[in-house]
């Protein structure tokens, strides 16, 4: 209760039965899709399959980032967005995940209001209790939030409340641990086999809650295990295992995930502390919805961020040369990191491993492509830079600068560059 207190726990029943098959079927239907897949991450400069297969579904332009690897996401339907699925099975699968996301908005805003986790934790004024709860009143009401998320009056507390609630994608896990060769014990508390290991999860808004609907495809040999007098945990049966981040003194806490089971981590829960999953014996999904911080992560933004860089490019009106408006350091600087970002952040991670999410959808190929223009103008750009600071006629001081900071770019780009050539 006091270490753990920001943990909420819903065994299935608590949800509505047909969300339940509707979510367990797009599971399965993405499975059979062949819509899983490994993540290629980087550790300590080391490349390794993750041993869980996923799948990013979200908001139209959205990524997520995690152990320098960029997911991208494969929109659900949202309202306004042409999105063309590869069969009318991945369009309702990804439809009952974005229904599945406005449910757990919803359970979240409760859970807070629950626990009172507001930005001023003493709230003594009843109206604004009342306001908080005609604000989770119409937040229900609206029934699918996506829809309208942005349109809703509310106070100040009320949207910080909102903006660390409203789930913007959910990372979908499977794996069958049958298939697995070996699968790392859990190193401090004897809690068995683990298929995730300890982390706090990456990339999200600060203090942003996290929800996990959990499916593990339970047969007899499960229900056999539960019978027998077991101390400690089920090792059938699968878990999310809690500790106090960088703490092996309290102890951990281990909690059992059956069908259609849901916990939330609330608040600063995943700063404050680490999770892991420990593996059953039956092949298992979850869907991890989370706040990811999208201040740079979206396509938006990184086509904002092109607009930006080309405002110093000019075409000659008769000759229709291109030239740049400006050289001054700071410019040249600004536009040269906007060229590294749309290759190593986007193009790259993009091409690395995100053309297999074609087998659910094309939507990212003409972004992609847009992309791919903006980047050769910024290659232009680079030139430009190299025949304009040869020019004798520069002052020496201004010239020194701009190649002093170009070149750190640079040389960057060239050692970015042999890295993902020799992945």
């Amino acid at each position: 209760k006091t270490k753990y207190s920001k943990l909420i726990f819903r065994k299935s029943d608590a949800v509505p039965e047909d969300l339940h098959q509707m979510v367990q079927e797009s599971f399965l239907a993405l499975r059979e899709h062949n819509c899983f897949f490994q993540d290629l991450v980087r550790i300590k400069g080391k490349d390794f399959l993750t041993p869980v297969s996923r799948i990013l579904i979200g908001n139209p332009g959205c990524t997520y980032k995690y152990l320098n690897t960029r997911l991208f996401t494969v929109p659900w339907p949202a309202e306004g967005y042409d999105i063309k699925y590869c069969s009318p099975q991945i369009h309702d699968a990804c439809k009952a995940l974005m229904r599945l996301n406005d449910y757990l908005h919803i359970e979240t805003v409760k859970a807070l209001q629950g626990q009172n986790l507001f930005e001023n934790k003493e709230i003594k004024d009843t109206s604004v209790i009342d306001r908080k709860q005609s604000f989770a009143t119409s937040l229900t009401e609206q029934g699918s939030v996506s829809k309208d998320q942005s349109s809703v009056c509310v106070s100040e507390d009320d949207r910080s409340l909102k903006s660390r609630t409203s789930y913007n994608l959910t990372l979908l896990n499977y794996m069958d641990p049958l298939q697995m060769l070996y699968l790392k014990q859990e190193p401090y508390f004897g809690m068995g086999s683990m298929a995730v290991s300890w982390h706090h999860d990456e990339n999200l808004v600060e203090r942003s809650a996290v929800a996990v609907y959990s499916y593990s495809c339970e047969d007899s040999s499960v229900q056999e295990s539960k019978e027998q007098e077991l101390k400690g945990r089920d090792p059938a049966v699968w878990h999310v295992g809690l500790k106090v981040a960088w703490d092996i003194e309290t102890p951990g806490l281990a909690v059992p995930l059956h069908q259609g089971d849901i916990y939330l981590m609330l608040d600063d829960l995943n700063v404050t502390h680490q999770h892991c999953v420990l593996a059953g014996l039956s092949p298992r999904f979850s869907s991890t919805h989370r706040v990811a911080d999208s201040s740079r992560g979206t396509l938006e933004y990184i086509l904002g961020q092109c607009e930006l860089a080309l405002q110093n490019l000019q075409t000659d009106s008769d000759s229709m040369a291109l030239s740049l408006k400006s050289l001054e350091a700071a410019v040249v600087k600004q536009v040269e990191e906007i060229h590294n970002e749309v290759e190593f952040e986007w193009l790259r991670q993009f091409w690395f491993q995100g053309k297999r999410y074609l087998k659910c959808t094309d939507w990212w190929l003409k972004p992609m492509a847009k992309l791919e223009e903006f980047w050769r103008k910024l290659e232009i750009m680079t030139s430009l830079v190299l025949s304009e600071v040869r020019k004798e006629q520069q002052i020496e001081e201004q010239r020194n600068e701009t190649i002093s900071c170009f070149l750190l770019l640079l040389k960057e780009r060239q050692k970015l560059r042999k890295e993902w050539t020799a992945r």
